[in-house]
C-alpha cells in the first residue's frame, strides 16, 4: 500500500473543515429522528404504532378505478403524489444502509428501519404484481401542486401511471427491481418467506426492464416530467439492477451481464451525481466491494472508476468543476435540493470507506493517497454540517438540535391537523398557511430539508422556497445509513 504523507493528510483535514471545536454530535438521537420522518411520509391506511399521531390515514382507494390496490407507499416529499421512480431509489437506499450499516443500530432502530424498508417494498410488490406491467405513479403532479391541502383531505385526480411492453421504462423498472433485491438481502434472516418473494418479483421485473428497454419519462413525458424525468436514461438503471441481483443471489448470469455491458450501458461514465436519477457512481461502489474482497477480479475496472469518483470528491484533492464547497465546508452541487447530494455522495464515501479498510486499502488521488479514515472524516464532515456545526449554527433536521427549520414546504406538516381542525381543507383553503410567516403547526421529525442552495451557506428558512425548505425521502434515506455508523463510531 502507498503510504499517504503528512503533507497530504492535512491537507485533507483542513480543506475538509474538520476541527477540535467540531460541535459533539448526538447521532443515536439523529438516527432515531431520521427513520421517524418516515412515517409521516406515509400513504395509505396507518398501523396502531404509529407514533407520529397528527397523520392520518389518506388515498385509501388509489388505484382502485384501475383496478389494483395501490394503496400505501410514501409520498416522496411536502406534496401528496406517489412517485415511484424515487420511491424506489428511497427503498433502495433504505436496503443499503441496513445492509452496510445495520450492525452498528440498536436493536430498536433497526426495528424502525425495518418497518421502513417494508412500508415502501410492500407498495412497490403492489406496483408489480400484474406481469408485464409496473405502476409508476398515482396523482396527477400538476393538479397536486397547484393544491395546497392535507393528504387526509386530497380531492385531486389519483391518476394511476404505468409502464408495460407498449410504453417502455426501464429506468423505473430497473430500479425497482434494485429496490426488491435489496429489501430480500434485508428480510433473508428475519422473514424468509418475505425475503424469497421480493427476490422472484425482482428477477421478473428486471426481465422486463431489460426486455423492453426505454425511458419512462419518453413514454409518460407529460406526467412524470418535469418533476421526475430521467435526463440520464435508463441504461445505469439496468446495471444498477444487475447489480443487485447479483448481489441477493450470487448468481453468475448477472455477473456476466454486467461483464458484458459494462461499455454498452455506460459504466464508466464520469459523472460526479448519485440519487433517483443518476446511479453511476453507486454501481462503481457497489460492485467495487466484490473487488476489493478479492471475488471478482475481473471487475478491475469498476473500482478503477470508483477511485476516480471518489476522489473527485475529496477536499483538497478534487478539481472537478461540478465538486465545490462551501466556506462553512458544504458539499455543493448546482440545482435544487442540495441535501440530496449531500446525503447520497456522502454515504458512497463511507461505504467505499468500508469497503477499502476490510481490504487495507486506498484511494490513489494523483500525488495524493487518500486513507480509509480520510474519506470517513469526509463524509462525518457532512453529516455534522447538517446537524448544526455550519455557520448558521442551524440543524437542518427537523426537531434535532435547538435552531432548526420550522417552515418547510409540506402540506401535512404546515397546515392544522384533522385533530386540530376536523373540518376538510379544500384544494385553495390551505393557501394562507401555505403563505404564512408562522411555524409549521406539526412537527415533521427527522425531515432534512434541502437547505443552503447556493454556496454562500445562507438559508432562508421560508415555505414558498421549495427548492430549500422542502424534505425529500431520499434525503433522509442514505443518512440512516450515515447516522448508523456515527452512532457507533462518533468520532468516524
Amino acid at each position: 500500500m502507498t503510504p499517504t504523507s503528512p503533507s497530504a493528510i492535512a491537507v485533507l483535514v483542513i480543506l475538509s473543515g474538520v476541527s477540535a471545536a467540531s460541535i459533539r454530535h448526538d447521532y443515536s438521537d439523529a438516527l432515531h429522528k431520521s427513520i421517524l420522518f418516515f412515517e409521516g411520509q406515509r400513504s395509505g391506511r396507518l398501523p396502531p404504532s404509529q407514533r407520529l399521531s397528527w397523520r392520518r390515514d389518506s388515498a385509501l382507494h388509489d388505484g382502485a378505478l384501475d383496478g389494483v390496490d395501490l394503496t400505501g407507499g410514501y409520498y416522496d416529499a411536502g406534496d401528496n403524489v406517489k412517485f415511484g421512480f424515487p420511491m424506489a431509489f428511497t427503498a433502495t437506499l433504505l436496503s443499503w444502509s441496513v445492509i452496510d450499516f445495520g450492525r452498528a443500530m440498536t436493536a430498536s432502530h433497526l426495528a424502525d428501519a425495518h418497518d421502513a424498508v417494508r412500508w415502501a417494498t410492500d407498495y412497490l410488490l403492489k406496483a408489480t404484481a400484474v406481469p408485464g406491467v409496473v405502476y409508476v405513479q398515482v396523482g396527477d403532479a400538476f393538479l397536486d401542486h397547484s393544491c395546497w391541502e392535507r393528504p387526509e383531505d386530497m380531492d385531486t385526480p389519483r391518476t394511476v401511471y404505468k409502464v408495460d411492453s407498449s410504453q417502455p421504462g426501464s429506468d423505473v423498472a430497473g430500479e425497482t427491481a434494485a429496490a426488491l433485491a435489496a429489501a430480500a438481502i434485508v428480510f433473508r434472516v428475519r422473514d424468509p418467506e418475505y425475503s424469497g418473494r421480493l427476490l422472484r418479483r425482482a428477477v421478473e421485473v428486471f426481465e422486463f426492464a431489460d426486455r423492453h428497454r426505454g425511458a419512462y419519462s419518453a413514454s409518460l413525458h407529460d406526467a412524470v416530467c418535469p418533476c421526475y424525468c430521467d435526463f440520464s436514461g435508463y441504461k445505469d438503471e439496468l446495471l444498477w439492477g444487475a447489480a443487485w441481483l447479483h448481489k441477493a443471489t450470487r448468481r453468475r448470469l448477472y455477473r456476466e451481464y454486467i461483464k458484458r455491458n459494462e461499455a454498452v450501458l455506460g459504466a464508466g461514465d464520469t459523472v460526479q451525481e448519485f440519487g433517483w436519477d443518476n446511479k453511476h457512481a453507486g454501481i462503481n461502489v457497489l460492485i467495487s466491494k466484490e473487488v476489493l474482497m478479492g471475488k471478482n477480479e475481473y471487475l478491475q475496472s469498476f473500482k478503477q472508476n470508483a477511485d476516480e469518483f471518489i476522489c473527485s470528491l475529496l477536499p483538497g484533492a478534487s478539481t472537478h468543476p461540478e465538486i465545490r464547497y462551501s466556506p462553512g465546508g458544504l458539499l455543493f452541487k448546482e440545482g435544487g435540493s442540495n441535501m440530496q447530494h449531500v446525503t447520497s455522495l456522502s454515504f458512497l464515501l463511507l461505504a467505499y470507506s468500508n469497503y477499502l479498510s476490510h481490504a487495507d486499502g486506498h484511494v490513489p488521488c494523483g500525488a495524493i493517497s487518500a486513507s480509509p479514515a480520510e474519506l470517513r472524516r469526509a463524509a462525518k464532515r457532512q453529516v455534522d454540517y447538517i446537524l448544526g456545526d455550519n455557520p448558521l449554527g442551524m440543524s437542518y433536521m427537523v426537531g434535532y438540535g435547538e435552531k432548526y427549520p420550522r417552515r418547510i414546504h409540506h402540506r401535512g406538516s404546515s397546515l392544522p391537523s384533522v385533530e386540530a381542525h376536523p373540518g376538510r381543507f379544500g384544494c385553495k383553503t390551505g393557501s394562507s398557511y401555505y403563505l404564512s410567516h408562522n411555524p409549521n403547526p406539526n412537527l415533521l421529525v427527522g425531515a432534512v430539508v434541502g437547505g443552503p442552495s447556493n454556496i454562500s451557506d445562507v438559508f432562508p428558512d421560508a415555505r414558498p422556497i421549495f427548492q430549500q425548505s422542502e424534505p425529500t425521502t431520499y434525503i433522509n434515506a442514505p443518512l440512516v445509513g450515515l447516522l448508523a455508523f456515527f452512532s457507533a463510531h462518533p468520532n468516524g
